[in-house]
């Protein structure tokens, strides 16, 4: 069995990832990390400006309703995923095992869901709505029971269709489409080809282990939102190879031992994928970035953090005022000799990515004061 070092692990997700040398265009990008996660739709936009070179947010955004959609991904969170793709991902995701999170009374029978998904899909073929377009739509062509306000939603309530969103989305019958102003708008995305559940998940599973592994089921399930004897049972279904990385025994595809140096610095903003996916947690996070950078279950992605070689090892923030900038860098732990010139190159890339114009550049060493998502 192969021992792996996390440095060789780091540098191996890095070079995969476009994070040592840039992928050529922002689907092979985001193909490469599985999806990117959108959720907040301008740290997508520097998750995928740090692995094409040249690419701004202008550009991420033209992209999306093209070579990129914007869909609900892995855990039912909005993702960018590869145009071309999608039929694999729907089918993949629609061979998850549900979680039927709401309760008995307002979850949907499973007639009554599949008669609001066509509806969904019928209603946005050739078309772009609202939300509240889609109520009037979707109740008109399945009945009253559809518009019940019963499903809890941010301190109300939603009518009971709209439980069906996610699930329409994964059957590739939606996604979002183009806003109006300020108001997100959904749509049909375009057909492809139909791939078998079966070869669709196993495909998944490479494709995740190519771009985090090694790994073990529960990591596999725990970014996909699946439960973990499903998870386990896809990873045995898959040619794998054993391996461990600093003692701890994981999975990899047979004979990746695609070795690079992880880079000496690098920023990356919320939720970037390489976090979000990077397990095991104790290698990525050690000791204090654990608890710096993670929320109490273990979540990354609230805070932008800085990699030293591959690894977590701070916290930082970008402030601007007109054309001046200061880059605020909170060292977490055993962090390296840090080099001012670094962290201005990473931060100017960043600001290149959002179109920021900015003349001058001051780095702080010290505690970040902004909270989550700031």
């Amino acid at each position: 069995m192969a021992a792996l070092t996390w440095t060789e692990v780091a540098g191996r997700r890095q070079a995969r990832h476009g994070l040592l040398k840039p992928h050529g265009d922002l689907a092979s990008a985001a193909a490469a990390m599985c999806g990117v996660h959108a959720q907040v739709m301008s740290a997508a936009e520097v998750s995928l400006g740090l692995r094409v070179a040249g690419v701004t947010r202008s550009d991420v955004r033209a992209a999306v309703h093209g070579s990129l959609v914007k869909t609900f991904g892995p855990r039912g969170t909005v993702h960018l995923l590869p145009a071309a793709d999608l039929p694999l991902w729907t089918a993949a995701l629609g061979a998850v095992p549900a979680a039927g999170s709401q309760a008995v009374g307002v979850r949907l029978a499973p007639e009554q869901l599949d008669a609001v998904v066509a509806a969904i899909g019928t209603a946005l073929d050739g078309a772009a709505l609202t939300i509240t377009e889609l109520d009037a739509v979707v109740v008109r062509s399945v009945g009253a029971w559809a518009g019940e306000r019963t499903m809890p939603a941010f301190g109300g309530f939603w009518p009971r269709w709209r439980q069906a969103v996610e699930v329409a989305a994964h059957r590739g019958v939606l996604c979002f489409g183009p806003n109006r102003g300020r108001t997100i708008t959904y749509t049909r995305p375009a057909p492809g080809d139909p791939v078998a559940p079966d070869a669709a998940v196993t495909e998944l599973v490479r494709r995740y282990l190519r771009s985090y592994g090694p790994a073990a089921p529960e990591h596999f399930a725990r970014w996909l939102a699946a439960p973990r004897t499903w998870a386990s049972d896809r990873f045995a279904e898959t040619e794998l190879e054993p391996v461990t990385v600093e003692g701890v025994a994981l999975w990899q595809l047979p004979g990746d031992g695609a070795v690079a140096e992880p880079a000496e610095l690098s920023l990356l903003p919320y939720f970037d994928p390489y976090v979000v996916g990077g397990q095991p947690r104790e290698l990525l996070f050690p000791g204090a970035a654990a608890k710096r950078a993670l929320n109490r279950t273990g979540q990354a992605g609230n805070f932008p953090v800085v990699l030293a070689h591959g690894t977590v090892a701070g916290v930082w923030h970008l402030k601007r005022s007109g054309k001046r900038a200061t880059v605020t860098v909170e060292p977490i732990g055993r962090f390296p000799a840090l080099r001012r010139a670094a962290v201005e190159r990473e931060a100017a890339r960043i600001a290149a990515v959002v179109e920021a114009s900015i003349e001058s550049m001051d780095v702080v060493i010290g505690e970040v004061t902004v909270g989550p998502h700031a």
